[in-house]
């Protein structure tokens, strides 16, 4: 408080001195008042800091470092779940349109090859050109998969050392509740990407049945111009 009534005494000496220039008619000493006036506000609030900085405040807690770095240690942990979960549901978000995408081509592949043979060029050019727009569709869609796969990985790992410094720093109960969170997730994403085994599954099969039949209707066309070419050979033997 010492500290506070000096600097309640300046102040009005400040003031005493500034009333003496700014009522003084010299242009000099008038001249000299505008600094006043500068070097007044600046005394001001230098005085005022002084005078609360000599103000005591007291602390609510009095931690101990054990104490701080165990609540850091939770803080990373709600953290890194916060990453986990975000990451998590893009992930399945992901993989769930991936295998929407991969399912429409399927159907779109076994229609084309349902109608091979039965279709003009020009209904056949634009099957085929849907056939490639979804397949665009297909290797993007699993594009996204594959980055939003590597950063949960990332996040998995984040939380499971999160876990690990929670439980060093005596946070026992925040350690228990990232791993769970972990194992959660985990079990989240098996299941999604149960879903996205059996498309790619089905894919490959449809794949392997194009094939098979662009084969045979490649072979029963050349088959179809050789009983066509046998009649003009004859004819011309003759």
């Amino acid at each position: 408080m010492a500290v506070f009534g000096r600097g309640v005494t300046y102040l009005r000496l400040l003031r005493s001195s500034a009333r003496v220039l700014f009522t003084c008619k010299n242009p000099a000493v008038h001249k000299l008042g505008k600094w006043t006036n500068v070097l007044y506000a600046s005394v001001t609030s230098l005085t005022l800091g002084a005078a609360l900085c000599a103000i005591p405040f007291k602390q609510v807690e009095n931690l101990s470092h054990d104490a701080l770095i165990k609540r850091a240690a939770s803080l990373v942990t709600d953290s890194s779940s916060t990453f986990l979960s975000q990451t998590t549901l893009a992930l399945i978000d992901a993989i769930t349109e991936y295998s929407k995408a991969v399912h429409t081509l399927v159907a779109l592949q076994s229609r084309y090859l349902d109608a091979l043979g039965k279709l003009s060029p020009a209904e056949e050019d634009s099957i085929w050109q849907v056939i490639i727009s979804q397949r665009a569709q297909v290797n993007e869609r699993q594009d996204e998969c594959r980055r939003l796969e590597s950063t949960w990985v990332t996040a998995v790992k984040l939380c499971e050392t999160a876990a690990e410094a929670a439980y060093t720093s005596g946070a026992e109960h925040a350690s228990v509740t990232v791993r769970t969170n972990v194992h959660l997730a985990q079990s989240q994403v098996e299941d999604v990407q149960k879903l996205s085994a059996d498309a790619d599954k089905k894919l490959a099969e449809s794949k392997v049945m194009e094939v098979e039949m662009m084969a045979r209707h490649a072979a029963s066309l050349q088959s179809n111009d050789d009983e066509e070419e046998v009649p003009e050979a004859y004819l011309r033997e003759d």
